[in-house]
């Protein structure tokens, strides 16, 4: 089973969306998902501050300010 994490913040109104399609994708394809802020996480921060909301697929990332719903899914079924 994949898992995808989104790294956001609060606020963020790019991270609703990308919450809204990571959330639909990943119950059609039984994937699970979490959520992570990026202001608890210092190496976080570091990483991906400029990127958010940044999207993980199993550790790697996988998108970036935007998520392709059809994108996500193809990386979900490999």
């Amino acid at each position: 089973m994949k898992t995808v994490t989104l790294i956001g913040k609060p606020g963020c109104h790019l991270c609703d969306v990308a919450r809204d399609t990571i959330d639909r994708v990943c119950a059609e394809t039984g994937a699970v998902w979490e959520e992570k802020d990026i202001n608890q996480d210092q190496e976080l921060y570091r990483a991906y501050w400029e990127q958010i909301p940044v999207v993980l697929v199993d550790g790697a990332q996988h998108d970036f300010w935007r998520v392709d719903p059809e994108r996500l899914r193809r990386a979900l079924a490999g």
